[in-house]
């Protein structure tokens, strides 16, 4: 097994993480334009998702080593989505306490 892990070209695997990321960030902006009822947006990012998982997909099944980097890649990008999607607004209003009686 440690064999197989020397075979591994450090810039494919860079690569299949950046791709499963980026693939798994357009997944969950999918998953809210859905969730949004929003069908331009979801559509749009559907077929985003098809174009970049398919870079993943080619690559890491000619060798099963991949898969390790893809799921890397998948919790990063699901991770950094749902961070922007639900980051604080800016120039927002602090809350108002209620009053004290």
């Amino acid at each position: 097994m440690l064999q197989h892990f020397a075979q591994i070209h450090p810039l494919l695997a860079v690569a299949v993480v950046a791709s499963t990321a980026a693939t798994d960030a357009v997944y969950v902006f999918f998953t809210a334009a859905v969730a949004g009822r929003r069908r331009i947006s979801a559509a749009t990012w559907s077929g985003a998702w098809y174009l970049l998982s398919s870079f993943a997909v080619i690559t890491y099944t000619r060798d099963w080593m991949y898969v390790l980097f893809a799921a890397i890649g998948s919790w990063i990008g699901a991770y950094l989505s749902m961070t922007l999607l639900h980051a604080p607004k800016r120039n927002a209003p602090a809350p108002v306490a209620p009053p004290l009686e």
